[in-house]
């Protein structure tokens, strides 16, 4: 089903036996650079919903924005309402919210987790990477990175700056590099039950808002 939000075009799939009144786990996949623009069609055909259809019990309710413009930093703001307004539905346990992304998406996948951190109970970024100095806002959030040893459209270097942040901060991070996947570490991630299952065995409690410590400007600009 198609819908949209100021303009934030998206999909939502609902799982095989959704019934009405009932609360399900919520995923927000955030698709890669190929397939940014105004065709829908792209974004079903994206190898992410050609892999999880193959999974025997998918019970997640899956939101998929579409990138219109040149990154999803372009059209944050309308990212955080839509995961908001998400998980404020009808259908929505907030218990268990999710991301997953991969390359552009993946940068997505992890700033939306340090921006949201009381959201999400857990998040996948693949190929991507992120603010690392900003990463102890994860702490709350367990993630489970992927990349490509041989990538060279994003650097593997781009995960493990924000994985070795993470654990600096005391984090709940596990990473897992193919060691000779090229750009597409999404592939074997998408395929894989463990990391889907691995999400739902995460719920998010009561924790507020993480804090970092950047806050004079003297010395952090």
């Amino acid at each position: 089903m198609e819908l949209t939000l100021d303009g934030l075009r998206y999909l939502i799939r609902y799982p095989k036996d959704y019934k009405e009144g009932e609360r399900y786990p919520v995923l927000f996949f955030f698709h890669g650079a190929g397939t940014r623009g105004k065709d829908m069609n792209k974004l079903l055909s994206n190898p992410f919903f050609t892999h999880i259809e193959a999974h025997e019990d998918f019970p997640f309710i899956v939101v998929a924005p579409l990138c219109t413009e040149n990154t999803w930093f372009d059209l944050f703001e309308r990212l955080e309402k839509l995961v908001k307004e998400t998980v404020a539905a009808d259908f929505a346990d907030s218990s268990r919210v999710y991301a997953i992304g991969a390359s552009m998406g993946g940068y997505a996948t992890w700033q939306l987790g340090m921006s949201l951190p009381e959201i999400f109970a857990a998040i996948v970024p693949i190929c991507g990477g992120g603010m690392y100095w900003n990463a102890p806002r994860l702490k709350s959030v367990p993630v489970w990175a992927f990349h490509g040893e041989k990538d060279h459209v994003v650097s593997v270097e781009e995960t493990k700056k924000m994985v070795a942040a993470l654990t600096r901060a005391g984090g709940d991070i596990k990473m897992t590099l193919y060691p000779e996947n090229k750009h597409d570490a999404w592939s074997d991630t998408y395929k894989n039950p463990a990391v889907f299952a691995w999400m739902l065995s995460h719920q998010k409690g009561s924790a507020s808002a993480e804090k970092d410590a950047f806050s004079d400007s003297k010395i952090y600009g």
